[in-house]
C-alpha cells in the first residue's frame, strides 16, 4: 500500500497547484472579503498562516493511503505499460476482466476499445493500439486521483473554513479592544486558536466596554506601560542635598498702597479720621484710638526677593534600555477590593494586555489572597487564561507580603529578570515584614527592577507604599468617581 503523494509523483500531478487553488477559493469568499476590508490588520496576520496551511494540507495528502481498488488498478496499469505489444495483446482479455472485478471506471471504456479493435483485425504486432489504450487508461487513473484529491481537500476545506470563521469572529470582536498595531493583530490571531463558544469571550468584551467608560483608567495604564523615565519616590533613608531658590517676601519699604489697616501713623490717616478732629465730641475719642494704634490708615508695602536654601532628597534618573520588559501584575483579591474596585482592577489588566500585545511584551497575572493563582495572558492559551481570570471573584483576605514574595521569586528567574512589577491594591493591609522590604530594595538597587503601585484608595498606608518606585493613584471612592464623571466632555 502506498500513499496518495506517491501516486501523485508517478502520475506527475502537481498537488501544490490543487492546494493553492483551495486556499485562494477559501480566501475569496464574499464573507471574508468584507471582513478583511473592515480589519486589514487581521488580514495581514492571517497571511502569515498560509505556509502552515499548505504544510498541513500536504501532510494530510502524504498521510492518506490510496484506496485498495485504485492501488491494485495502478499496479495492473504499470504491468501492462511495461509489457510489449504482443504480451499486452495476449493478456488484454485478462486485464479487462480484472478491471471489471475492481469496479474500475475505466472497465467499460476498456471493453469498448477491445471490441472495436477486434473488428479491425489482429494487431498483436502493432503498438499503436497499445499506446492508445494505455493513454486512455492513464487519463482515467489521473481523473480518479484528482477526484480523490478534491474529496480529501473538500473535507479539509470545510474543517479549515469552520476554524477560520471561529477565529475571525473572535479576533473581530476583540480587535477594537486589544489591537493597536500589526504586532498586536498578529499576536491576537495566534492566540485565537482553539474551539470556543461565543459566550466564552463575552467577559473580555464586557470588561473592554467598561474600560472605555473609564478613560482615566486607560490613560493611567498607558502612562505606566509606556513610561520610560518614571521618577523614583524618595525613600526614608534617601540622602539630602541643598537646593537654592529665590523666594518673594513682603517688605516694609513703602512702594504702593496695598490696602487699609489700623495704626498710629498720622501721615497716612484716612480723610474720615482727620474729620473727627474738627468735632469736639469726637476729639477725645480720636486721641484714645491714636494711643491704641487703632486709627484707620493707608497701608503701604513693597516686595523683595531673597535667596533661600532648602534640603531635598537626591533623585537619580537614567534612560532605561529598550525594548521594555514584561509585566508581572499582582492583584489584591481581598473583600475590600470587590465591586467597583474589582472591575477597575480587571479592566486595568486588560489595558496592560493591549499594551503588551502592541509592544511584544508578556503579562503575568498573580491573584493573591489566601493563596497565589497564576495566569499568563500572552501565552498561546492566553485568551482562555484571561477568561478564567476575569471570572474570578474577589472575596479573600489581604496577604500583601505573600504577593511580594511570589513576585520577587518570579523576578529572580532568567526570563523575567527585566520585568516591571505592578501591585494593584487598596493597600489597607498589615505592615510588611522587614525581610520583604529589604528584598525589594535589593532588587531595585542591584537588578534595576521597578515596582509600581496602583492605589485604588486614598486610605492606603503610606508605610507600605513607601517601598514602591512609583505610585499611580486611581481613587474609586464615590466622590472621586463623580468628579471624574463631571470632568469628562
Amino acid at each position: 500500500m502506498f500513499s496518495l503523494e506517491t501516486l501523485d509523483l508517478m502520475l506527475a500531478i502537481k498537488e501544490s497547484d490543487l492546494i493553492d487553488e483551495l486556499i485562494l477559493t477559501l480566501l475569496a469568499t464574499p464573507q471574508l472579503m468584507v471582513f478583511f476590508e473592515k480589519f486589514p490588520r487581521l488580514k495581514r496576520a492571517l497571511s502569515k498562516d498560509l505556509p502552515a496551511w499548505r504544510f498541513r494540507l500536504q501532510q494530510r495528502i502524504h498521510d492518506t493511503p490510496v484506496p485498495q481498488g485504485l492501488a491494485k488498478e495502478f499496479y495492473l496499469y504499470q504491468h501492462c505499460q511495461q509489457s510489449n505489444a504482443g504480451v499486452f495483446h495476449n493478456e488484454l482479455e485478462s486485464s479487462v476482466e480484472q478491471l471489471e472485478q475492481l469496479n474500475s471506471p475505466f472497465a467499460t471504456e476498456a471493453r469498448s476499445l477491445m471490441a472495436h479493435q477486434a473488428k479491425i483485425g489482429n494487431t498483436s504486432s502493432n503498438g499503436s493500439f497499445h499506446s492508445l489504450f494505455m493513454q486512455r487508461w492513464r487519463l482515467n487513473i489521473t481523473f480518479q486521483t484528482v477526484t480523490l484529491h478534491h474529496q480529501l481537500l473538500e473535507q479539509e476545506q470545510e474543517q479549515l473554513q469552520n476554524e477560520l470563521e471561529q477565529r475571525l469572529e473572535l479576533s473581530g470582536e476583540l480587535s477594537p479592544l486589544l489591537v493597536e498595531n500589526d504586532a498586536a493583530a498578529g499576536r491576537l490571531w495566534d492566540m485565537s486558536k482553539g474551539k470556543r463558544q461565543r459566550g466564552d469571550y463575552q467577559s473580555l468584551i464586557r470588561y473592554g466596554m467598561f474600560l472605555q467608560q473609564q478613560p482615566e483608567l486607560q490613560q493611567l495604564a498607558e502612562q505606566l506601560g509606556r513610561s520610560q523615565t518614571a521618577k523614583a519616590n524618595p525613600h526614608e533613608e534617601a540622602k539630602m542635598e541643598p537646593y537654592r531658590l529665590m523666594v518673594r517676601e513682603p517688605a516694609t519699604v513703602p512702594e504702593e498702597v496695598n490696602g487699609i489697616n489700623h495704626s498710629d501713623d498720622i501721615l497716612r490717616l484716612l480723610p474720615s479720621e482727620l474729620a473727627t478732629l474738627g468735632i469736639p465730641e469726637l476729639e477725645v475719642d480720636f486721641y484714645r484710638r491714636l494711643l491704641e494704634k487703632r486709627l484707620m490708615t493707608y497701608r503701604l508695602q513693597g516686595d523683595i526677593w531673597r535667596e533661600k536654601v532648602v534640603m531635598r532628597p537626591v533623585v537619580y534618573q537614567q534612560q532605561e534600555p529598550q525594548p521594555r520588559g514584561p509585566f508581572v501584575v499582582c492583584v489584591d483579591t481581598s473583600g475590600s477590593m470587590g465591586g467597583f474596585n474589582e472591575q477597575c482592577s480587571k479592566a486595568f489588566c486588560l489595558a496592560l494586555l493591549r499594551i503588551a500585545l502592541a509592544d511584544h511584551r508578556r503579562v503575568h497575572i498573580m491573584l493573591f489572597a489566601s493563596e497565589v493563582i497564576h495566569y499568563e495572558l500572552t501565552s498561546a492559551s492566553g485568551l482562555e487564561q484571561a477568561m478564567r481570570f476575569l471570572g474570578q471573584h474577589f472575596r479573600g483576605g489581604t496577604d500583601l507580603a505573600a504577593c511580594l514574595s511570589a513576585t520577587l521569586d518570579k523576578l529572580a528567574t532568567p526570563e523575567w529578570q527585566d520585568a516591571d512589577a505592578v501591585i494593584i491594591s487598596d493597600f489597607i493591609a498589615q505592615r510588611l515584614p522587614d525581610e520583604i522590604q529589604q528584598r525589594v530594595k535589593q532588587q531595585q538597587s542591584q537588578q534595576r527592577h521597578r515596582f509600581h503601585a496602583l492605589a485604588m484608595s486614598h486610605y492606603g498606608k503610606p508605610g507600605i507604599m513607601r517601598i514602591f518606585d512609583h505610585i499611580w493613584r486611581f481613587d474609586t471612592g464615590i466622590k472621586s468617581r463623580v468628579q471624574r464623571r463631571w470632568k469628562r466632555p
